[in-house]
């Protein structure tokens, strides 16, 4: 056992060195490469924060635009729909109201010509029995006349 102790003894005098050796570049690797690696991707990703953070503000400051100019058009939107509504109400009653005058002025034209048809009915009827009896007469001559021949 001593002679294991004595050996195992010999190894570590041996592998101190190489244990120093690796201790000294470990602590030049963290100071000399990982310390400024750590702070470059410190630095990156307080810029890339930054600019996610300044992303996210335009996002919001976008969606509240849109929202704003979707507003404006849906007032606008009801805005012509309320003025082509009022323009139609106001057409369908110019076009009732000309109906309406149409109507009256068609009716007036169709009483007179009923009356004007009436007057030439009655002077035509008059003619007729003004003809009749002229005609009866000439029958009756003619006929009387012939007998009395």
């Amino acid at each position: 056992m001593a002679q294991t102790l004595n050996s195992l003894g010999g190894i570590v005098l041996y592998g101190m060195p190489t244990f120093v050796l690796v201790l000294i570049l470990a602590i030049f690797v963290k100071y000399l490469y990982l310390n400024p690696l750590e702070k470059v991707l410190a630095e990156r990703f307080r810029l890339t924060e930054g600019a996610r953070k300044a992303a996210e503000e335009s996002q919001k400051n976008a969606d509240s635009k849109i929202s704003e100019y979707q507003d404006a058009l849906n007032k606008a939107r009801r805005e012509i729909y309320q003025d082509q509504a009022e323009y139609l109400r106001k057409l369908h009653a110019e076009q009732a109201e000309l109906a309406k005058t149409k109507r009256i002025e068609s009716d007036a034209r169709v009483a007179a010509i009923k009356l004007s048809l009436e007057q030439e009915a009655d002077a035509a009827r008059q003619n007729l029995e003004a003809q009749s009896d002229m005609l009866a007469g000439q029958i009756a001559d003619a006929i009387l006349g012939r007998r009395a021949a």
